[in-house]
């Protein structure tokens, strides 16, 4: 189990063993390079944690449980959850500010607690195969464990077809299963609990903050966490889009140092709307070491397959190629890279952020008018994300208004793709069982914090942050996400909408925060689609590529599941250019890809391998 995942930690391994009990570690040695070894006890061996990520804040939880009396051993982050386990049980979990997935086995007791983040920046997968327990950082283990090969859940590919992600607890395997972000899981007495320990319920501010102090307060915030962020025992770097979000990070870690490594991946000449020239710029303005990395539609569709492999679940994100190649070469000077992911879903950087931002607009127009514009709407060729957007707005639920925003296809399509007799009915709103726990945390925030809050702990987590984690630590990179600083989400969540999407501008707070350090060239850039609009090019202008050649094969392993025709169907009607399907089209391209090396034997499973 433990060799499978030696990609992630190449610098040490460790074992505990005591009778039902085994936990295996690979560590990437980032903080106390010699005094981390795991599994790590304390004194008396009472206490055991293996874990995954870091703890930002494990100076100060260390005063504070030395001033109980507790005995450190060691500088790492990890001693302070094995302390704060015995000083404050299960509650230490609230405590900590940071990223992890993480196992403690309390020996007295006879239990084991397994816990992901608030976040889920870090990811924690098990299995219950006979009475016997199996997790990991990664499939991979559970799979060298259990090595009978996995059964295709179809609820999960329908839910991976309709929202490019298996969303959490779902992966694409019956039976394998992946923590929520917040959530735990207990086995004590013979039995196990999953249950919800990270319950925090955004409330409005009680005196409404204006716009000057919400500005002056949130860059507070991120110079906390930038701060906290580089604590580092080895190289840290940035990833450095051609956005502002990053942008602002090296802004902000030039406050705590200079001439930063930063990395930049985009396709350069050969596609017009790319990242490159825009990072170079920002690098020069603000003084970085900088490094651009270009790929090609040709290196693209060549390593496509790989990086599924490494994935493990299919993502259908087609960021996911120039994110490999951006950590691959990063990883050659740095072990640590912070990366500017978050404030999109904080702050509502999304186009349908707008429709949700004013969705009671729409409502409260007359309904001759709505019919009238969606009839407009719906003739237009390829406008899906409107479509989709206009049908949406109308639906009276809100948590089935939200699955619809979120939806790339409708259900009726989705389903339609599925070979007869496989598919349960309504398989597809199965994320609404994966939202359930969350409906009570919602009730004081409005429409737009409401779908913002699903986003933090849904489709960010399992699928943009999950593939950066894979796909980073496939090349022995941590990645970190200063931008979800627990206490940044948790001042976000509380601002109303009209700080977030104001006059029609997106990210409007954290743009004027942007102000601060950044030029206005830079503010002002327009967001990038990074990556989609290269695939969708790519769809339409060559029928005869190898991503088209996948969907129009007719043996292709998808058409155990799919039929042949709708796919074609689908194909041709984005190829004529009055539909844009290139998300769901990808999407099974992804699938194929993922099918293929899902087939390969465990003994092949290893991302090393892979590469």
């Amino acid at each position: 189990m433990a060799r499978s995942i030696s990609h992630r930690g190449p610098d040490d391994e460790g074992y505990y063993i005591s009778g039902p009990l085994g936990l295996g570690f690979r560590r990437l040695s980032i903080i106390d390079l010699e005094g981390g070894h795991q599994p790590m006890s304390d004194q008396d061996s009472s206490t055991w944690v293996v874990f995954n990520g870091e703890i930002y804040n494990f100076p100060e939880l260390r005063r504070e449980l030395e001033a109980f009396g507790h005995v450190f051993r060691t500088r790492c982050d990890t001693e302070v959850i094995i302390h704060g386990y015995k000083q404050w049980g299960d509650e230490v979990l609230n405590r900590l500010n940071g990223m992890f997935g993480l196992a403690i086995w309390d020996v007295r007791r006879r239990r084991l607690v397994l816990a992901r983040d608030p976040f889920g920046i870090k990811l924690l997968y098990y299995t219950i195969d006979r009475d016997r327990l199996f997790f990991g950082s990664e499939i991979r283990p559970i799979r060298a464990a259990v090595p009978d090969r996995a059964e295709i859940d179809p609820v999960s590919l329908n839910l991976f077809l309709r929202y490019r992600y298996t969303p959490s607890p779902y992966t694409m395997l019956k039976g394998v299963h992946k923590l929520a972000p917040g959530e735990k899981l207990v086995v004590e007495n013979g039995s196990y609990q999953v249950s919800r320990w990270y319950a925090f319920k955004p409330t409005p501010f009680a005196k409404a903050k204006s716009p000057g102090e919400a500005r002056e307060e949130l860059l507070a915030l991120y110079k906390q966490a930038v701060r906290r962020q580089l604590i580092s025992d080895v190289p840290v770097g940035l990833l450095l889009s051609g956005g502002l979000d990053s942008g602002l990070l090296l802004a902000l870690m030039n406050l705590n140092g200079s001439s930063w490594p930063t990395y930049t991946v985009g396709y350069g000449s050969t596609f017009a709307d790319d990242e490159l020239a825009d990072g170079a710029e920002t690098a020069r303005t603000l003084g970085s070491k900088h490094t651009a990395v270009a790929i090609t539609k040709s290196i693209f569709e060549e390593t496509l397959p790989k990086i599924v492999a490494c994935l493990e679940e299919p993502i259908a994100a087609s960021s996911i190629v120039p994110m490999y190649f951006v950590c691959e070469r990063a990883h050659e000077d740095v072990k640590v890279a912070l990366v500017g992911q978050g404030p999109d879903e904080l702050f509502g950087g999304y186009p349908r952020h707008l429709g949700v931002r004013y969705g009671a607009l729409w409502a409260q127009l007359p309904g001759w008018t709505r019919n009238a514009i969606s009839s407009t709407v719906t003739a237009l060729p390829r406008n899906e994300t409107l479509k989709r957007g206009i049908y949406s707005l109308a639906i009276p639920d809100r948590m089935r208004r939200y699955q619809n925003v979120l939806s790339i296809l409708p259900g009726d399509q989705i389903d339609g793709l599925f070979s007869e007799g496989l598919l349960a009915p309504n398989s597809g709103d199965a994320i609404l069982d994966c939202w359930a726990s969350m409906a009570g945390l919602m009730t004081g925030t409005d429409e737009l914090g409401g779908f913002q809050f699903l986003e933090v702990r849904s489709t960010l987590p399992d699928e943009l942050l999950m593939y950066a984690d894979k796909l980073s630590m496939a090349h022995g990179l941590e990645l970190r996400v200063p931008f979800l600083d627990k206490d940044i989400v948790e001042y976000a969540e509380r601002l109303p909408a009209n700080l977030k999407v104001r006059n029609g501008s997106r990210k409007w707070i954290h743009r004027q925060v942007c102000r601060t350090y950044l030029p206005e060239s830079i503010v002002r850039r327009p967001k990038r689609g990074f990556a989609g609009n290269v695939v969708d090019e790519w769809f339409r202008g060559a029928v005869d590529g190898k991503m088209a050649e996948t969907l129009l094969d007719g043996s292709s392993k998808m058409y155990q599941y799919l039929r042949p025709e709708s796919v074609r169907e689908l194909y041709n009607r984005h190829a004529s250019g009055h539909h844009d399907y290139h998300k769901i089209l990808f999407s099974l391209v992804v699938f194929e890809e993922w099918l293929r090396e899902h087939d390969k034997p465990v003994a092949a499973l290893s991302c090393e391998t892979a590469q």
